[in-house]
């Protein structure tokens, strides 16, 4: 199979010898239910969340019109990343939203409601986040909740707090404000042992192994605020605290992505609520991580990629290089799982290290599942699955910690 170095100039359908990629057009897939009832939805939620003038109003109303049946129509503002964003839909040669490549059309889905919003143009509206009012509530309910079960979780012995930490960080990535369809609570603390048997692959001793035996640098590929990046802080002050990791790396979103993406700014506001908690435990946390931020130990980095159109098979050298780097990274959630199988119609069957062959190793998934692809599995389980739960490839209950090395 070939695998294509990025290339500035390459269309988002390049894959050569790859799968066929998730299709907008698929009757009754998920992907085309994301564009027929989701984006809408979440245009109302913007317009009924956010005191926008009669203008901004009238662009988003258009823009759902546009959504139902229309062709996805070009960028029209002034903002550095528009020929790029307009080059890759021209590509497509006027692909209506429902007849396109599932990830292309999600991620502009995102990019061209910010135009929408007026969030890159001067005023009152430039950089006023369009899910801020969304977010807020998510980082505030979970952060209080996460603050009630702290010190229960610091009461665990070093190495079984690891396990607690990282099964934490994967069911925390339920809580996905972009994804209106999943009802799973998110679990943590004590209740992951028993969540512990919705994991379809369990490399928790082999990630573990790597950790405890102190490694110079682990990445993280962050996803969602709230008990999802409350949990990647906690599993970071452990690693760090304990001597196994000198430095961790959280990538994060530069601008408002799949509405509860975190940005530099979700992590300041995480930790000032954590600071003020009525829990002794959990404001020690934030203080911690705060001293690990000033001596450079935790560092924040951002990149345009992370909001990009592109597949991690295309990203860029420098970003590559990061990785490159790194002793472990962690990766985080459904869409950057999908971007790092290019969002293709894989066979279950097929090895992580062929699917993924282009991100330099080792890596581990961390991922429920809330989408329609998944590799790694062994020959008849997908099967087995579907026979009793049509939906367990989308419904958010089962999960992965899923290392190749």
């Amino acid at each position: 199979m070939k695998i294509n170095s990025f290339n500035p100039n390459s269309p988002p359908l390049d894959g050569d010898g790859l799968p066929p990629p998730l299709m907008t057009s698929e009757e009754g897939s998920f992907a085309r239910s994301t564009i027929v009832e989701r984006k809408p939805f979440l245009i109302r939620q913007v317009q009924e969340n956010n005191a926008y003038p009669t203008e901004i109003i009238a662009a988003l109303e258009q823009y759902r019109i546009e959504i139902a049946g229309q062709p996805m129509h070009f960028l029209q503002e002034d903002a550095p990343d528009v020929d790029d964003w307009n080059r890759a839909l021209a590509f497509l040669g006027g692909a209506p939203w429902l007849d396109a490549p599932w990830y292309f059309a999600e991620a502009f889905f995102y990019r061209r409601l910010l135009e929408a919003v007026c969030y890159f143009q001067p005023g009152a509206w430039q950089g006023i986040n369009p899910f801020g009012v969304q977010k807020r509530a998510q980082i505030e309910q979970d952060c209080a909740q996460f603050a009630h079960l702290w010190k229960s979780i610091t009461e665990n012995a070093p190495e079984g707090r690891f396990d607690i930490l990282l099964h934490s960080a994967l069911w925390g990535n339920r809580n996905d404000l972009s994804n209106i369809t999943i009802q799973v609570p998110a679990a943590s603390g004590a209740a992951t042992e028993e969540e512990r048997r919705w994991i379809l692959i369990d490399h928790t001793p082999q990630i573990r192994s790597i950790l405890s035996a102190g490694v110079r640098r682990l990445d993280f590929i962050c996803d969602n605020v709230g008990f999802d990046l409350l949990f990647d802080l906690a599993l970071a002050d452990h690693v760090l605290e304990y001597g196994w990791v000198q430095r961790v790396i959280l990538h994060l979103k530069n601008q408002p992505f799949f509405v509860s993406d975190v940005m530099p700014q979700d992590v300041g506001e995480t930790l000032a609520i954590l600071l003020a908690a009525d829990s002794r435990a959990a404001s020690k946390l934030a203080q911690r991580l705060e001293c690990h931020l000033a001596d450079s130990r935790l560092v924040l980095k951002t990149d345009p990629f992370w909001t990009g159109w592109r597949m991690y098979r295309q990203m860029p050298s420098h970003l590559r290089d990061e990785f490159v780097e790194s002793d472990l990274t962690l990766i985080k959630g459904d869409v950057n799982y999908r971007r790092l199988l290019d969002d293709r119609h894989w066979d279950a069957t097929t090895p992580l290290e062929i699917a993924a062959a282009s991100f330099p190793r080792p890596f581990a998934v961390l991922r429920t599942l809330k989408g329609e692809l998944i590799v790694g599995l062994q020959p008849g389980q997908a099967e087995w699955l579907s026979s009793f739960e049509p939906d367990w490839m989308i419904n958010g209950k089962r999960g992965l910690i899923h290392l190749t090395s």
